[in-house]
């Protein structure tokens, strides 16, 4: 055999070892195929969904934080009310556009307004009354503190069967700017 059958007889060693490599190569995609979809479905999925999930409640509780703040402002510009009804009015009347926001509108979310004085004396802060009426000249308080109480965020959680997160109570504290009343004209914005 000459320089031809050796040539030869390589040709047919090659080929055997194509075909062995080739599975081989074949097997190991399938295999990275199965890896993947592993890692995605136990890893990237839940890590994405908990990404999602948080980013919503963090957006939530930064809203509900402005809105008690917003209701605080509303109190402090506007006459005092012993109930606090004009405020909780307002407060559910301009809920922003976030998720549960019904239970703002009408559900277990509570709204809390309390007015205070100034006691003279002790300069500490006692709870607010006044015999002349509400929405009067001669009533206005020092300062209001508005609580956005009894707030669970249950968004994505109710589709998975597990419990919401209960947010901490928001409360706002400010003083009373005039509380919408003008003396001279006798009149309070309610």
């Amino acid at each position: 055999m000459g320089a031809t059958g050796k040539a030869k007889g390589n040709r047919q060693k090659a080929k055997p070892g194509l075909g062995t490599g080739f599975s081989l190569c074949r097997s190991q995609s399938g295999q990275t195929v199965v890896e993947w979809a592993i890692l995605y479905s136990a890893v990237m999925m839940p890590l994405t969904f908990a990404l999602i999930f948080t980013s919503e409640m963090l957006w939530v509780w930064h809203t509900v934080g402005e809105m008690t703040r917003d209701g605080a402002r509303y109190a402090a510009t506007h006459c005092w009310d012993g109930s606090g009804s004009n405020v909780q009015t307002y407060m559910r009347s301009h809920v922003p556009l976030v998720v549960d926001m019904d239970q703002f509108q009408s559900g277990p979310a509570e709204i809390q307004v309390q007015y205070f004085s100034r006691n003279a004396e002790s300069g500490a802060l006692e709870e607010f009354s006044c015999d002349q009426g509400e929405c009067s000249v001669m009533c206005v308080p020092d300062v209001v503190t508005v609580q956005v109480t009894n707030y669970t965020f249950r968004r994505l959680l109710s589709y998975l069967g597990l419990p919401g997160v209960p947010l901490p109570d928001f409360r706002t504290t400010v003083p009373v700017e005039s509380a919408g009343c003008d003396p001279e004209q006798g009149t309070c914005l309610p």
